[in-house]
């Protein structure tokens, strides 16, 4: 096991999945004092033409539901033994 500390560090890289112009740029993560967010950026240029920047937003890695379990009937009719 290591013993490694991921605390306020992160990574950034190429959006090989990028489809559209909406998509971002570049994606990943960032740990912020222990807590997980996603990275997205947009590569864009300045109005005056100086140079180029990305514009970035975080959004905090949130649990993913479990998924539901199936619905059973509330009623079943079969076990009325009349």
């Amino acid at each position: 096991m290591s013993n490694y500390d991921n605390t306020n560090t992160g990574i950034i890289a190429k959006n090989n999945r990028k489809e559209k112009d909406s998509h971002p740029d570049i994606t990943g993560s960032i740990n912020v004092e222990g807590t997980e967010f996603f990275l997205n950026g947009w590569l864009k240029e300045r109005k005056d033409g100086s140079g180029k920047f990305y514009s970035l937003t975080v959004k905090r890695k949130e649990a993913k539901p479990a998924a539901k379990p199936a619905q059973q009937p509330a009623f079943d009719e079969s076990d009325v033994p009349f």
